[in-house]
């Protein structure tokens, strides 16, 4: 069974629980998952989260390993 895919902007991402996959009213969490929600990439990262560690993840691909 295939995992749900998260919605990469969505118009509210504050009215949602992203900690799991119930997606649960940021005021009605039924999960368990504490007391807050969990929050979307994209309010902690910014509108360019997809993308905004693509250029960490490459410098380190063509740095020499320790060997």
């Amino acid at each position: 069974m295939a995992a749900p895919k998260i919605p990469l902007a969505p118009k509210h991402p504050e009215r949602i629980c992203w900690g799991c996959n119930r997606y649960c009213p940021a005021e009605d969490m039924v999960c368990g998952n504490g007391t807050i929600r969990c929050p979307h990439p994209i309010e902690l990262f910014g509108e360019d989260w997809l993308t905004a560690f693509d250029d960490q993840a490459k410098s380190e691909d063509q740095e020499p390993g320790l060997s």
